[in-house]
């Protein structure tokens, strides 16, 4: 028996397609007003060709990798999660302050992350 669907976005591959439009609108959207996803993103794509000569292994390059990417994942659900709290009062509220400084905690973490990691890369690099 088939049961339709209520989503907007379909399902199978009308869905999927239309969640990675989504996506790339959430990536633009990222760009056009968010300073921080843009400066990490440049920080990224000037640390990406760097894990190149770092690397100690697929493993170790596969690391470095991630945690930018976990770096801009970090961003772009901070900013979402501020875009969202924006939207139901600019007036300071306790609940929305708190879920926008454990947003910027989580970016925080990311930040940490990255660093630990590409400290220790370094480290080994030069040593």
């Amino acid at each position: 028996m088939h049961i339709p669907s209520n989503k907007l976005n379909g399902t199978g591959l009308r869905r999927i397609v239309k969640a990675t439009e989504c996506s790339f609108k959430g990536f633009k959207a990222a760009w056009l007003y968010e300073s921080a996803f843009r400066q990490e993103l440049v920080l990224c794509a000037v640390l990406l060709p760097c894990s190149l000569v770092l690397k100690q292994s697929a493993l170790h390059w596969l690391a470095l990798i991630m945690s930018l990417l976990f770096l801009l994942f970090a961003e772009i659900i901070n900013s979402a999660l501020e875009a969202l709290a924006d939207s139901v009062s600019l007036e300071h509220h306790p609940l929305i302050g708190r879920a926008k400084d454990m947003g910027s905690a989580g970016v925080f973490i990311a930040m940490a992350m990255v660093g630990l990691l590409w400290t220790e890369a370094l480290w080994r690099y030069l040593a």
